[in-house]
């Protein structure tokens, strides 16, 4: 009997049949989806038959009910619609090898140190071998099940420019023969840095827009920390997997506090500290905890995001901006240089830096960034503010307004033009 026979649909009403196709999507796409590319060896088959087989519980389960076990028959269906497809791709284009997979339901060889079908598709779509652009459009589409629609106006280009790039990626690990498989446990370090890097971008281009209208796109930060959660639970011994969700889960504690109800960004010492999400703070604080115990009991190095988590521990633990321990946040941010001496890294060690020993010792360390930075706005609102507490307001207008020009986030433009207005003279 299959497992599709095997459950009895309970009956529910027509607002709980909606709620669980909602519920199911969002816990069962990837699973689905990662299970069919690994049976069927397919991208285009494994979306095209969730998608077939999402449409079927949305047409079937209002008449039936829910049946017990939502994802054994979402799973089932699904194989059932990829079947279905091959069979005719078979029959019209006499594709033998295709039609052999049908009835191949021999367990696949082993083919990494977890064995995830899920993280093999994160891996899959997340293949230096792509474009990052691709490589982000891809997670979202089959790891986090949105539309082509959704992806195209979150990253605001046309729906066919999306969806031509998600079909190029596809054909690109058809062509390559890019292999459905974890990286092998001497290679998984490199290979999931490139994997985080995604998340993380996608988590970024929620919290704080780049273009357009919408200053946050919530959809897009739960859509990383969901993201987040399952390499934790596919990976739960992996410092960085843990300190990216820590990460993300701190920051997005402050959502609700950093956009003013004028659509202003709201920055961090002038947040309402009791807006903030008390549940994520303490779930981030927790993982951010277990790495340091780790880091005490095991040896382990902290890497680039539990520094960054352990940065933004202490800055959500201090009970007002003024008693923000800004110390040990220098002290975080050297470490993170010798991991990343990056300019932007650089930058905010500066802005620390001058809480610290003032504004003077702050702009002498920014200004040495000028060439590397120049075309990077939040570059210029940090000298701006240097230079206002400095009261140089004539060089201090100049660089607002060069911030103002480069900045592409509507509440960031506003809050700069305010604090430019500002100024005295």
């Amino acid at each position: 009997m299959s497992a599709q026979e095997a459950d009895s649909p309970e009956p529910a009403t027509t607002a709980t049949i909606e709620q669980a196709i909602t519920r199911a999507h969002r816990e069962e796409w990837a699973r689905v989806v990662a299970g069919l590319a690994r049976r069927f060896g397919d991208l285009d088959v494994a979306e095209e038959a969730a998608a077939e087989a999402f449409a079927s519980a949305a047409e079937r389960w209002p008449r039936e009910g829910v049946p017990p076990n939502p994802g054994g028959w979402l799973a089932t269906t699904a194989s059932r619609k990829a079947i279905d497809r091959l069979r005719r791709e078979a029959q019209r284009d006499a594709k033998h090898q295709a039609a052999r997979l049908m009835f191949d339901d021999t367990p696949p060889a082993p083919t990494g140190p977890v064995e995830d079908d899920r993280l093999r598709l994160i891996f899959t779509c997340c293949h230096p071998a792509l474009a990052v652009e691709a490589r982000v459009a891809l997670t979202l589409r089959l790891l986090g099940g949105l539309t082509v629609a959704e992806i195209a106006r979150a990253f605001l280009v046309p729906e066919t420019t999306m969806a031509r790039r998600i079909t190029r990626a596809k054909a690109k690990i058809k062509g390559a023969r890019i292999p459905y498989r974890v990286p092998s446990a001497d290679d998984i370090r490199e290979r999931l840095a490139g994997v985080l890097a995604v998340v993380y971008l996608v988590f970024n281009e929620g919290y704080l827009a780049g273009e357009g209208d919408d200053p946050v796109r919530g959809d897009l930060t739960d859509e990383a920390i969901r993201l987040g959660r399952l390499l934790r639970t596919l990976l739960p011994d992996h410092g960085e997997v843990t300190g990216l969700l820590a990460l993300m889960l701190l920051t997005d504690a402050r959502r609700h506090a950093r956009v003013s109800r004028t659509g202003e960004l709201v920055t961090l010492d002038e947040q309402d500290r009791g807006a903030w999400d008390r549940t994520l703070l303490a779930e981030g604080n927790a993982l951010v905890r277990e790495r340091i115990e780790a880091v005490a009991t095991r040896g382990d190095l902290p890497g680039r995001y539990q520094l960054l988590a352990a940065i933004n521990v202490v800055h959500t633990d201090a009970p007002s901006a003024r008693d923000t321990d800004w110390s040990t946040i220098v002290a975080l941010y050297g470490r993170l240089l010798l991991l990343d001496p990056s300019p932007i890294v650089r930058l905010n060690r500066a802005v620390a830096v001058s809480e610290i020993d003032g504004p003077g010792v702050g702009l002498a360390e920014v200004d040495r960034l000028a060439e590397a930075l120049d075309g990077y706005h939040a570059f210029h609102a940090a000298r701006a503010d240097l230079l206002r507490r400095l009261g140089r307001s004539g060089e201090s207008r100049e660089a607002y307004d060069r911030a103002i020009g480069l900045a592409g986030n509507p509440a960031e433009r506003a809050y700069l033009t305010r604090r430019r207005d500002q100024l005295a003279g």
